[in-house]
Parts: C-alpha cells; sequence; structure tokens
C-alpha cells in the first residue's frame, strides 16, 4: 500500500492550491491508497477528514508539520499540539507522551526550515524524509546518509501545494491501514520504504535504483 505522507491542503494551508477532493482524485489515479493531510502547524483538518473517510471509504489521515526552532517535524498521533515555536526536543518529547509517531521533513533543505546537523542532537525521531518531492535530489540523498548513520526509518513524499506534485513521492507500507491506529501500528514497526512516481507505477527505493531516484527532477 502506498501512502503520500506529507501533503498540504489549502484551508488551514494558506500556501497550498490544492483541495482534498483533488487531491484524493489525484492520488487514486496514481495508486495511492491513502492519503496525510500535514498542514502547517494545524490539525484543524482533522474532524472534516474523518467525516470525508468514513463517507468515502478512502484513509485520510491528518498530522501536522511543526515548525519547531530547529526545523521541521511531521507527526501523527496526537492530540494537543503547540501554539508557538518550541524545541524540537520538546516537540518529539510531547509527540512521545501522547504515543505518536515523527519524522524528520526535508532535513536538509535549503530554507533553513530542515533540522540539518541537530539530526544527531534530538532523541526520540522515529524517520526521516529521504524522498521529499519538493526538495534538490542532492538534499535528500543527504537525508538518507544520515538515516542510515542513525538507525531511523525512511520515508517518501511529496510534500505537495500544487496538483503536479501530488503523489510524485509516497511511503510502501507493507500492510493495508485504514484507521489512525493501524497506521500507527504499521508506523511503528518501521518496515516502510520510499517510493518514487515514474512511467505510471511507483517504485520503492533501493540501491539499484537509488541513483536514478535522486537525480529524477521530481
Amino acid at each position: 500500500m502506498f501512502i503520500d505522507t506529507h501533503m498540504h491542503e489549502m484551508t488551514f494551508s494558506k500556501d497550498s492550491f490544492l483541495s482534498l477532493d483533488e487531491m484524493v482524485r489525484i492520488g487514486k489515479q496514481k495508486g495511492l491508497g491513502g492519503i496525510c493531510i500535514t498542514d502547517h502547524d494545524s490539525m484543524r483538518f482533522r474532524d472534516y477528514a474523518a467525516e470525508y473517510t468514513e463517507r468515502t471509504g478512502f484513509p485520510v489521515f491528518v498530522g501536522i508539520e511543526y515548525y519547531s526552532l530547529q526545523g521541521d517535524i511531521v507527526a501523527f498521533g496526537i492530540r494537543e499540539y503547540p501554539r508557538k515555536r518550541i524545541p524540537a526536543q520538546e516537540f518529539i518529547d510531547l509527540v512521545k507522551e501522547q504515543g505518536g509517531v515523527c519524522f524528520a521533513a526535508h532535513p536538509f533543505r535549503n530554507n533553513n526550515r530542515g533540522l540539518e546537523d541537530n539530526l544527531r542532537l534530538v532523541k526520540g525521531l522515529d524517520g526521516l524524509e529521504v524522498l521529499n518531492g519538493s526538495t534538490a535530489p542532492g538534499a535528500c540523498a543527504k537525508a538518507a546518509l544520515y538515516a542510515g548513520e542513525l538507525g531511523l526509518f525512511t520515508l517518501g513524499s511529496s510534500d505537495c501545494h500544487v496538483p503536479e506534485k501530488v503523489g510524485v513521492c509516497a511511503t510502501y507500507f507493507p500492510e493495508e491501514v485504514k484507521t489512525m491506529e493501524e497506521f500507527l501500528a504499521v508506523f511503528k514497526k518501521g518496515e516502510m520504504k520510499p517510493a518514487f512516481y515514474e512511467d505510471g507505477a511507483y517504485h520503492i527505493l533501493s540501491p539499484c535504483n537509488e541513483k536514478a531516484a535522486y537525480e529524477a527532477r521530481f
């Protein structure tokens, strides 16, 4: 099952030009089995997403892309989140206290919003985004090196704000997940794999196709 684990919907992410209906439509066309809405510093979309999932049967998981003092972190499985910026470690600790999971978003993107070398300082991250459809290939490749060094799970996602970016990267989940409880349970096992969309299908990142994936212009 392929899930785009980092996406922005226009209602609460004001830099997005995507409605949920459009995200789902394009995602289905590409073969996604679910999507994740991770708005900037907000989880206000979760009630509507829950209603949408119940009405349509298509899983929409709501998390958050939180801008900590050291950089962006995507989290799932939490109810409470800070309304102001706090240190990355404090946010990670808050996520863990609520039984959630979190990963560093685009840790080496050149916009001062990635954790960068703070990855070596914080404790408790579950994974790193090593394929991000809105980040330069070199920065993604560097994230993959850090993931190996630190022993963290690896994920792929589009970080989409416009239609053409929906689903360009995603994460392979080895089990079907329909609820947030199932999503978290599979996530915590750490058997997910980053994937990229090419020639009408998803391709799981592996050593044999890694160079081609990072050189692709998503």
